[in-house]
């Protein structure tokens, strides 16, 4: 058969809805990965308009350069944290906040135009419509998410609420591993039976540990406590329970934001350890997903107290966020081999 031949069979076919899916995920991990630099820099109050059109057009002149700096001069993040910012130094924050919309936009058209290829052809079949543009739908809505966070540090904050950005991650992540599932099921051929609860059980601890640490990102709360097993000679952090009533202090007191991580963190390595211990007694794929788990939860554990040790730089900082995002798809890819034991 005709190279050009096997290569259009290639991508009518069901395993080629597999190959985009994963391309989506990827470009989902990419914006996570410049959402958490965006944060970082203290780039997310920058641009004050969404605009999911005209806004994927940055500014092209003097005078519509003036005009966004003027709008960001009003909010409390300029007149606290950066009164007499030049406008070129406002660039520089811009570009990065102007890049995460951006993305989201490419997201968008990564997504929708090659599903109507998939669905012209037959490879998405008709009865699998609806979970397509569900997807679809909830990237819609993670733009929306990430516009009510952003708002939320317009007015009296000078950054966005702790518990936005956590919905903000969270959402994300629900959209990264329902593609991310679906997927696998595309490239293998449905999902099977076996007995996966240790992988979901597992995954689902990874992303509650994402969860506390976008509070801990929220609150900068890597910025205090920045000494490792203890907390600056303690164990517990000092005044953890300052606030009234008493349960607000796991969401709004740094101290306290951060213990919760590190307990978290202690946790998911002694989970890591257990899926090992399982792991290599299967074979196969499932064998292999368990490995990968163990490897990158290892690595992130090391990036984790490294990042806590050096006050959180920015690069670091962001490769202990995408690697915590590896790891949840690492976590729904052994929970996805465990399930196909029995196929």
């Amino acid at each position: 058969m005709p190279k050009n031949t096997v290569a259009e069979n290639f991508w009518k076919s069901r395993k080629a809805v597999g190959v985009w899916l994963l391309a989506v995920a990827l470009v989902i991990l990419g914006m996570v990965t410049i959402g958490g630099l965006t944060r970082l820099t203290g780039s997310g109050l920058s641009i004050m308009e969404w605009n999911p059109i005209m806004g994927a057009l940055p500014p092209l002149n003097g005078a519509q350069w003036q005009d966004v700096f003027r709008k960001y001069q009003q909010i409390a993040q300029y007149k606290v944290e950066h009164q007499g910012m030049s406008l070129e130094a406002f660039k520089g924050i811009f570009w990065w906040e102007w890049s995460h919309r951006l993305v989201g936009r490419l997201l968008g058209v990564v997504f929708f135009v090659p599903f109507l290829w998939f669905a012209w052809v037959g490879a998405v079949r008709r009865t699998e419509w609806p979970r397509m543009l569900l997807l679809f739908l909830l990237g819609g809505l993670q733009g929306f998410i990430g516009w009510w966070m952003v708002s939320s540090g317009f007015e009296e904050r000078t950054s966005v609420s702790q518990y936005r950005l956590a919905i903000h991650l969270g959402a994300a992540l629900l959209l990264l591993v329902a593609i991310l599932w679906i997927a696998l099921e595309y490239l293998r051929d449905g999902q099977g039976k076996g007995d996966a609860r240790r992988g979901f059980a597992f995954a689902a601890l990874v992303y509650l540990q994402m969860l506390l640490g976008a509070l801990v990102a929220g609150l900068h709360a890597g910025l205090v406590y920045n000494t490792w097993p203890d907390m600056n000679g303690h164990v517990f952090p000092e005044a953890p329970f300052f606030a009234a009533p008493w349960w607000i202090n796991f969401f709004e007191n740094d101290g306290l934001a951060q213990f919760d991580h590190r307990i978290g963190a202690y946790i998911v390595a002694g989970f890591a350890a257990f899926i090992y211990a399982r792991g290599i007694r299967l074979t196969g794929l499932a064998k292999k997903s368990a490995k990968a788990v163990t490897a990158i939860t290892v690595f992130q554990i090391f990036l984790g107290i490294s990042t806590l040790l050096l006050q959180a730089p920015e690069l670091l900082a962001a490769a202990h966020q995408v690697t915590a995002a590896l790891l949840l798809c690492a976590a729904v890819w052994h929970a996805f081999e465990l399930r196909r034991l029995n196929a």
